[in-house]
């Protein structure tokens, strides 16, 4: 058979079955200026073709090393769908990504998103890559395409869900981690004021109920509403990364990027084995998140440590001489910096204190 059969035009469609290629021909219209704003000189051409262009500059490495990373957001995106705001959960997904190459030292370049909708509504995509383009803008790095898929007759309507991936570069042998961590390395722990984009399923576990408004606020005296504190969008550290290694080339040691896992799981992965890294909990602010979370869930301080970040986005191992110079630093840029411990003989472990 070399032809289609001529059947009746009122038949079954694709938009019957559940995807509208109209919606999604409205959805990159809307999108295009979004993404253009996130442009680098690297990048070539525009979204809409079967691969985004990126001219690395190798004039500016020796040996330049690709780094990649790949996430998503999690289950704070049902809080976003309960609520019905899409805009700063974006913003979550390029944190997750640029920081974690940050941790490696290497420069953001580019940025894919893929998002898998029920239904697709134009106006909530575009209000969701608008916040990943802003994260994109923040973070210094181009929202180079992506791919977003309805899959009518498989997800509801209303649900949603977003990953992304992300390349970097660094010249080699620059790379930061575990190696490069000294016996007497400071510890300097740079805030966050929220939950991030991580533990919502325990979050939600006690905060959100079927009854839950998230109107009210999220506390007694709150200037928040719970709503917009468990929205409260993530603080990308990328930027502050990369001047501290500029400015203290080669007293930058490691990076852990404090997400999943909270802080005991993240920071022991830039500790070598002869190595303990001693954290003071006093030594930081924890936001009164964490304690609503655990007052209102039983939840012990063990459990919080190793699910939350509890007010530390980034814990980077300096060499002790930079110590005071570095968190000046970074406070200069904005970002809540602290000396939270230092680093110690022992056995590869995070000790609290």
């Amino acid at each position: 058979m070399s032809r289609l059969l001529d059947q009746p035009d009122d038949g079954m469609t694709y938009a019957s079955a559940g995807v509208s290629i109209e919606a999604g021909d409205e959805a990159v219209r809307r999108i295009k200026d979004v993404v253009a704003s996130t442009k680098r000189p690297e990048v070539l051409g525009g979204i809409g073709g079967f691969g985004g262009l990126f001219a690395l500059d190798t004039s500016k490495y020796k040996e330049p090393v690709l780094v990649a990373s790949a996430d998503g957001v999690g289950t704070k995106l049902d809080v976003a769908r309960q609520i019905g705001r899409y805009d700063t959960v974006g913003i979550d997904l390029v944190a997750m990504l640029v920081d974690d190459l940050a941790c490696v030292g290497a420069e953001p370049l580019f940025l894919l998103d893929y998002v898998a909708v029920g239904k697709l509504d134009p106006a909530r995509l575009e209000e969701l890559v608008g916040g990943i383009a802003e994260g994109c803008r923040q973070a210094r790095t181009a929202l180079l395409g992506g791919e977003t898929a309805e899959h009518g007759g498989v997800m509801a309507p209303d649900d949603l869900d977003v990953a992304g991936f992300a390349v970097g570069v660094i010249e080699r042998g620059e790379e930061l981690g575990p190696e490069r961590v000294r016996e007497g390395d400071a510890l300097i722990g740079l805030a966050s004021p929220g939950l991030r984009s991580n533990g919502y399923t325990l979050a939600r576990r006690v905060l959100v109920h079927d009854d839950t408004d998230f109107n009210t606020p999220a506390w007694e005296g709150s200037e928040r509403t719970l709503g917009e504190e468990l929205l409260l969008p993530s603080v990308i550290y990328a930027p502050t990364i990369a001047a501290l290694s500029s400015d203290f080339r080669g007293a930058i040691h490691a990076v852990a990027h404090v997400t999943g896992g909270g802080i005991m799981g993240n920071v022991v992965r830039i500790l070598p084995p002869a190595l303990d890294a001693i954290i003071d909990m006093e030594s930081f602010e924890t936001p009164r998140i964490f304690f609503e979370i655990q007052r209102r869930g039983h939840v012990s301080a063990n459990e919080m440590a190793r699910v939350f970040n509890c007010g530390l986005g980034m814990v980077l191992a300096v060499d002790p001489s930079v110590v005071e110079a570095a968190v000046s630093s970074a406070r200069a840029q904005g970002i809540g910096a602290t000396v939270v411990g230092s680093v110690r003989l022992g056995s590869g472990k995070v000790v609290l204190e």
